[in-house]
This record gives structure tokens, sequence and C-alpha cells, in this order.
């Protein structure tokens, strides 16, 4: 038996804002979508178009208030092949939320306070 990553689903409050976040944070593209028959939620998956792995964000219509993230230990983790470009980019965006120079990473908080950790990419 054999098992692979296939995506990972976070629950987000504004779906538009939170697409609109993760394509220009992190140029993730929507690539599927399902939306519930009474409109109840909406799915869309988003992919870096390179690996296979998906990020599902998923919409609740009744959701009334912000997700209660807990203490966020959670979190995504990207490779990036310009760390000072995208290092910029993030903070002209006012998303950093944490920098470690001295292990080469930070980490950026998406509208619902996910948090995503940038790593230099490091040639294998």
């Amino acid at each position: 038996m054999k098992f692979t990553f296939y995506h990972n689903n976070i629950n987000v409050k504004d779906l538009d804002a939170s697409l609109d976040f993760y394509e220009k944070a992190l140029g993730l593209k929507v690539v599927k979508e399902k939306h519930a028959d009474d409109g109840s939620f909406e799915l869309r998956f988003l992919s870096d178009a390179v690996t296979p792995h998906t990020l599902e964000l998923t919409w609740l219509r009744d959701m009334d208030r912000p997700y209660d993230l807990g203490d966020n230990e959670f979190h995504l983790a990207v490779q990036t092949d310009d760390f000072d470009a995208s290092l910029a980019l993030h903070k002209e965006m006012n998303c950093v939320v944490f920098e470690n120079p001295k292990m080469g990473v930070y980490f950026i908080a998406d509208p619902d306070g996910y948090w995503t950790e940038i790593v230099k990419k490091k040639d294998n």
C-alpha cells in the first residue's frame, strides 16, 4: 500500500479575497472548482502548475464569523527560486508575519490568518 499527497484544504471566509491573495502572493491558479447545488458551499482547487499537489479553498455560505485557528501551528510551506524578490513582494503586500533570517525562512498570513512558510529553494 502506498499513499501520496493529493491536496490540503483550508476553509476561508471571503473566497474572492483568498483567491486574490494566493494568486498574487504565490502565483497559484484555480484548476478545478465545485459548487453545491443548493449554494451552501464552493470549492476551489489551486495549483502551482509544477507539482500535482493542490490547495483546496472551501467557502461555506453559512459561516458567519472568522475561523478559529487555535494556536495556528499548522502551516503550508512552499519553495521559491528568488527568495529576496519573494520577500520584497510579501513585504509590499504587508502579509509577512514572521522572519527567521538565520534559518532562511519567513512566514506570510492569508486573509483568514493561515500561515505559509517561504523557503529558499535548495539546489539538489
